[in-house]
């Protein structure tokens, strides 16, 4: 699933990063793979304070990039990238802010909408939540439960048999395991891992 995270974030960064002139060539492959940590550090923080549901109401459907900008966790994605822009690479704050306000959302309507799409059964939201808490996500429990706000049937979590409060205890702890914010060894990890998908 992270491999499909990359390749979004490898097509969006053609124009934002790649092709950008104040971005060194050299640097390309790195600044990707910071944006693609920046995405799963996001959802991770998130799934650990909590958040299962902020995340589900995310992926119940988009208007597009531009819309994206308004949701808070995605803000909060933005704006750590842009720090990461302007602290690592030295871009200015005006370039940075147009990479990240570029790339972040256009990455993350890729991945909405490639989850919502039926025709695509790899990639579901269960794949997604499951490679950043280093389980195998909870069968299709989340993406059932996503089928069943956007298909229409309203709130009712219950007519599933799934119980939202126990899935979003599950996810929280399972998130909360896996990811320790201050463990640097674990994030060099993923983000070995993310440069070596990129360099491919």
């Amino acid at each position: 699933m992270l491999e499909q995270l990359m390749d979004l974030v490898k097509n969006f960064g053609k124009g934002t990063v790649v092709e950008n002139p104040e971005i060194p060539n050299e640097q390309n492959q790195e600044v990707l793979a910071d944006a693609t940590k920046t995405i799963t550090s996001g959802f991770q923080n998130v799934l650990a304070g909590g958040g299962l549901q902020n995340i589900l109401d995310l992926f119940k459907g988009s208007n597009g990039a531009g819309s994206l900008l308004k949701n808070p966790m995605v803000t909060m994605m933005v704006g750590h990238f842009i720090s990461k822009l302007v602290g690592k690479y030295n871009l200015s704050p005006a370039s940075a802010s147009n990479v990240a306000n570029n790339l972040i959302p256009n990455v993350l309507n890729g991945v909405i909408t490639e989850t919502n799409n039926a025709q695509n059964p790899g990639f579901t939201l269960d794949g997604l939540i499951g490679s950043l808490t280093g389980g195998g996500g909870g069968g299709s429990q989340l993406q059932d439960l996503l089928n069943q706000f956007t298909g229409g049937t309203g709130g009712n979590n219950g007519g599933g048999g799934l119980d939202i409060q126990d899935l979003i205890g599950n996810f929280t702890r399972k998130a909360q395991d896996s990811f320790q914010p201050g463990d640097q060894s674990a994030g060099g990890g993923l983000m070995d891992m993310i440069k070596g998908f990129l360099s491919k």
